[in-house]
């Protein structure tokens, strides 16, 4: 009997009587592939945890990869988008007055009350506040009149060609006068003027460490 007839008639359900020869192949074979196994398991279960850095590192570069070409391939609307809002801040720059301009906008703000035929009983500019690129101009007004007055007088501010916005609106009866249609209106109205160069500069010295103070006496 060859050796190939004797391989095909053992019992895989009885190994104890295999002929010694096949025994000792099939113990040597288990222990090839147990050894097999274990060499090629064990470098893996070292490097597991190197994998998984690896894996979140390729994670966070494909977000910041994936960040970065939508920028890119919106850069072109950002563009326009800078521009727009370039445009429209320039525009609103322009409604705000120079300095020397201000004496005329505040006529102009008591002129739009007189228009709408209110009482002026108080018209007061207090001290001018200056911010980043602007200064602004709180003015204490009080009126006297009736509510169809006061909505022409809001409606003339809101026409007029610089910005003016109102604040701490009070609308309390006239008690100096018995008509219930007379009425006074108290408001804080806010007009604003961009710096010029000199304000600026003087402004931004101030601010940084060591910066001079604005000399005595000096315009605001």
């Amino acid at each position: 009997m060859n050796f190939i007839q004797e391989l095909r008639e053992l019992d895989p359900k009885d190994v104890g009587r295999w002929p010694l020869l096949f025994r000792a192949l099939a113990i040597l074979l288990v222990f090839i592939l147990l050894t097999g196994l274990l060499i090629y398991l064990f470098p893996i279960s070292n490097q597991l945890p190197e994998l998984t850095d690896a894996q979140h590192t390729e994670e966070t570069l494909m977000h910041s990869f994936d960040d970065k070409q939508r920028k890119a391939a919106n850069l072109e609307a950002y563009k326009v988008q800078l521009k727009d809002m370039e445009r429209s801040f320039g525009a609103m720059l322009r409604q705000l007055p120079g300095r020397t301009e201000v004496p005329n906008l505040l006529i102009d703000i008591s002129q739009v009350g007189l228009a709408a035929g209110l009482q002026e009983k108080l018209f007061q500019p207090g001290v001018e506040v200056k911010k980043d690129f602007y200064a602004e101009l709180p003015i204490a007004i009080r009126l006297s009149g009736s509510y169809h007055q006061f909505g022409a007088f809001v409606s003339g501010l809101a026409a007029l060609p610089r910005i003016v916005t109102l604040h701490d609106i009070t609308i309390a009866p006239d008690s100096k006068d018995g008509s219930p249609d007379q009425l006074t209106l108290q408001v804080t109205a806010k007009t604003y003027r961009y710096l010029d160069e000199d304000e600026l500069a003087a402004l931004n010295s101030k601010g940084k460490p060591g910066g001079k103070p604005p000399a005595a006496g000096a315009n605001p």
